[in-house]
């Protein structure tokens, strides 16, 4: 099989990792990188040899749209495959978010997938923090941000998505003290999700202060 060329980057050097091979054993959205290697345990000594097969996934970002005039946040619901392979109801509750293209801004993508599954237009950010989400076995790293956001009544709204992508998502306007009781629940099962609800659950009055000025 020939390997078209790799579109994610290296691994780059570490003292504590010791790569032995690597290969691509499939891309085509994503890439499935299988490498060998030891790695300096903590004790000074090397390791024994790891085959891992690690996910290159890139940069993301999850956005949580707060209206702090009305106290509501807005999120989506769409239709998740691997919800549906784990057995759960494959429609979730999430948080807006998508990949960022090469070298984008972690904030013109937080603006654009807003607008895109939301059809809401952010005029203001405030960052989260930046996490990884499956470190287990991928290397991608997802952007956290809250945007400020005007929403509209009622709660639930039209069906939005990216069409060139097959995309369905239905906005899903709520209470915040109502969307974190769902995280309390365990309703939310998207773990970016609870997060940023758990943030906004900390921040929530602050962000009422600063961003009704």
């Amino acid at each position: 099989m020939t390997a078209s060329p790799d579109k994610f980057p290296p691994i780059p050097a570490h003292p504590l990792y010791e790569p032995v091979s690597s290969e691509t054993v499939f891309q085509q959205r994503f890439a499935l990188q299988k490498v060998r290697f030891r790695y300096r345990r903590f004790d000074g000594a090397l390791s024994g040899e790891l085959t891992w097969e690690l996910w290159r996934r890139g940069r993301g970002v999850t956005i949580l749209p707060y209206d702090p005039w009305s106290d509501r946040v807005a999120l989506i619901e769409q239709f998740r495959l691997p919800a549906l392979a784990a057995g759960l109801d494959p429609v979730l509750i999430e948080c807006p978010a998508g990949l960022l293209e090469p070298r984008e801004d972690s904030e013109v993508a937080a603006i654009r997938e807003t607008q895109e599954e939301t059809g809401l237009a952010p005029d203001l950010l405030a960052p989260i923090g930046n996490f990884m989400i499956m470190q287990g076995g991928c290397d991608e790293i997802v952007h956290f941000h809250a945007a400020r956001v005007r929403l509209p009544e009622p709660g639930v709204g039209e069906s939005l998505g990216l069409v060139s992508e097959n995309e369905n998502t239905r906005l899903l306007v709520a209470e915040a003290e109502q969307a974190f009781a769902w995280v309390a629940e365990n309703r939310i099962k998207n773990a970016p999700t609870a997060m940023c609800l758990l943030w906004l659950q900390v921040h929530r009055e602050r962000l009422r202060r600063e961003w009704t000025v």
